[in-house]
């Protein structure tokens, strides 16, 4: 997605091929989780918040939108929801890479 035909909370294409959200933080996807379906809950979700879509926000190619068990909606690419790692403090880091075996960086 072009940066700037996305709505502000959507994720865009970095140049080295990582997504991030619309703060430059590189977003994460889970092995445990599901087409359109979260599982990460409770402390999970503490450290790996989810990429919140606001309630006019549309899907667009690649990017759908689901809604979490909560209610709210949260970004997905090709159905698997998007997170931000916790430790992750500036634009570009991506250290929850790998993180027990289980999160990956979303690329296209």
């Amino acid at each position: 997605l072009a940066a700037c035909a996305t709505p502000p909370a959507a994720p865009a294409n970095m140049a080295d091929g990582v997504f991030v959200g619309a703060n430059g933080m590189t977003l994460y996807t889970f092995r445990k989780d599901t087409q359109g379906v979260s599982n990460c809950e409770g402390q999970c979700l503490a450290n790996w918040p989810p990429l919140t879509a606001a309630a006019d926000a549309k899907a667009d190619g690649a990017f759908s939108i689901i809604t979490r068990k909560d209610g709210t909606k949260q970004w997905a690419k090709g159905g698997m929801p998007l997170y931000f790692w916790v430790k992750d403090k500036a634009a570009g880091d991506a250290t929850g890479d790998g993180v027990n075996g289980v999160w990956d960086v979303a690329r296209p």
